[in-house]
């Protein structure tokens, strides 16, 4: 079976999960889910990062030990991403001891490859971003060009990696290998990050204990970049499972945000390359979401709670919103106006209103009994199944790459083009004349319900249990598989379908109370 392994980055618990974790998991999740559709042997990963100063000094502030404030921190993420209906396989922590095992196994194999010697630091270093930065980098001399706050002058021993000697390297990877880094535009800016030259990277640190100890020197801990990408390694097994590491490794995906691009697509396959490792095959960078048009800030009190949201809006309506909205790898801007626009609209009138006007139509003039599709066939109904089938083909081609707010376009026009099917086919005028063409259209109908069932399965999987369950498909929607639309004419006539209720109801918000309320529902809705 063809194997598809794909991650989140692990996440900084320095803090409570915030609408980016929510964005990057959501998007591995519909990955996750269309590959095992696919019928692939799924691995899918995430997980959270909890070494490093931040965390030390974070943990000092609430007079707790490092290991008991991530302690009292992971149990946040696990929930949020059970109410996001995450499908993750595996959840590593960066202090669980397998993990730290493979650690101090890499860093040793770099070490004794000559790509790893201990030398002394002096520059400038951000402790929120965990990032050092030469002189040159910074915005007016003394602020973190990614986050804005003040960094530190930090001198003191450390072992280097050679990252210098691989540059070459990594530009002749990168040329051979075009589609390693997505979107495009951010290959470009690696690229020329690259070209104008590499330093050796500090990986370890003295100031600080809470980290892997360097396994030849326990005076430094293990610099927590290098520790934090190892993990993509330790979950599948490495070093010491050796069938399964090499069943899942390579990573067919990472997905990252933008602003750790360059610690995945730089930093990390020059680490692996040291080590003799295969590089992943794919780097995906997204963009990051601001809210009504500014960036998102505690101070300003404009954080979006992803657990809020949730509560509020229904979770399949915010994974649908979030690839929907905005093209994904770019910025988005979120805002209830157009969250509520999307629910109404798109999902309410476009896709619910579908579904409700077809198993209607199959009740009123067959008893909710789907015919056999018979009658000459029409121009359109060719073109309804070649679009269901090329959906599928383009859906089955963007998703696995990343690419999912295409492949949810792709759906979307599919979703129209069903709805203008109905109304160019008019079934009420096809039973007023008696003409048994009706038959044909109501099974076209639903047969491209069943379709659009698997199409929305990765973004809205409880939604699309229940219009498995109203098709009455004799499988869970989980359960389908990319066999079991190989051609049009898969639903088997002669079923029952069902009526049960609104699929999507329409929403009232009101921007002065935060309220939200289901509103009045409309005859035909």
């Amino acid at each position: 079976m063809e194997k598809f392994y794909v991650t989140t980055p692990i996440y900084y618990v320095n803090d409570k999960p915030h609408l980016g974790h929510a964005y990057t998991t959501t998007a591995a999740d519909v990955i996750a889910r269309f590959n095992r559709f696919l019928g692939r042997d799924v691995f899918f990963l995430t997980g959270t990062d909890e070494h490093g100063q931040k965390i030390q000094q974070a943990a000092e502030k609430r007079g707790m030990s490092p290991k008991e404030f991530v302690d009292s921190l992971v149990p946040t993420f696990k929930e949020l991403w059970k109410r996001l209906n995450i499908s993750y396989d595996h959840f590593i922590r960066t202090t669980d001891s397998y993990h730290v095992k493979a650690v101090q196994h890499i860093f040793m194999k770099c070490y004794e490859n000559g790509d790893i010697y201990l030398g002394e630091y002096e520059g400038w270093y951000c402790i929120p971003c965990e990032t050092y930065y030469t002189e040159k980098d910074l915005i007016d001399g003394r602020l973190c060009p990614a986050c804005k706050r003040e960094v530190v002058r930090v001198k003191e021993e450390s072992y280097f990696f050679r990252l210098s000697k691989y540059q070459d390297r990594l530009l002749k990877f990168y040329e051979e290998n075009p589609e390693f880094i997505a979107p495009e535009f951010r290959r470009n800016e690696v690229i020329n990050f690259v070209k104008q030259g590499l330093k050796d990277l500090s990986i370890s640190r003295t100031s600080f204990t809470w980290g892997i100890p360097v396994p030849i020197n326990e005076k430094h801990v293990i610099y927590v970049w290098f520790d934090a990408l190892t993990n993509y390694l330790s979950a599948v097994g490495y070093p010491d499972d050796t069938e399964r590491f090499n069943k899942y490794w390579p990573a067919d995906l990472h997905l990252v945000g933008k602003d750790i691009l360059r610690f995945h697509a730089v930093y990390w396959p020059a680490f692996l390359m040291s080590a003799g490792l295969p590089l992943p095959k794919r780097v995906f960078a997204h963009g990051w979401w601001t809210v009504e048009g500014e960036k998102m800030s505690k101070s300003k009190g404009n954080v979006v709670d992803p657990f809020e949201i949730v509560d509020k809006f229904g979770v399949d309506q915010i994974r649908f919103f979030l690839f929907r909205e905005v093209p994904f790898g770019l910025d988005g801007d979120f805002s209830y106006e157009k969250l509520v626009n999307r629910i109404n609209g798109e999902l309410a009138n476009d896709l619910g209103n579908l579904f409700n006007r077809t198993l209607s139509m199959v009740k009123k003039y067959r008893g909710s009994i789907v015919p056999e599709s018979k009658g000459e066939e029409r121009e359109i109904d060719v073109e309804l199944r070649e679009r269901a089938l090329s959906t599928l083909g383009r859906v089955k081609e963007l998703i696995p790459k990343g690419e999912v707010s295409k492949a949810l376009d792709e759906i979307w026009k599919f979703v129209g083009f069903v709805n203008y099917y109905i109304d160019r086919r008019a079934p009420w005028q096809l039973n007023k004349e008696g003409n048994e063409e009706l038959d044909r259209a109501l099974y076209n109908m639903v047969e491209s319900l069943r379709f659009i069932t698997a199409f929305v399965y990765p973004y809205m999987p409880d939604s699309a249990e229940k219009m498995a369950e109203l098709l009455n498909l004799g499988k869970k929607a989980e359960e389908l598989r990319i066999s079991d639309f190989n051609s049009w004419g898969g639903f088997k006539p002669g079923t029952e379908v069902k009526r049960g209720g609104i699929l999507f109801p329409r929403i009232e918000y009101n921007p002065e109370t935060g309220e939200v309320r289901l509103a009045k529902t409309k005859k035909g809705n």
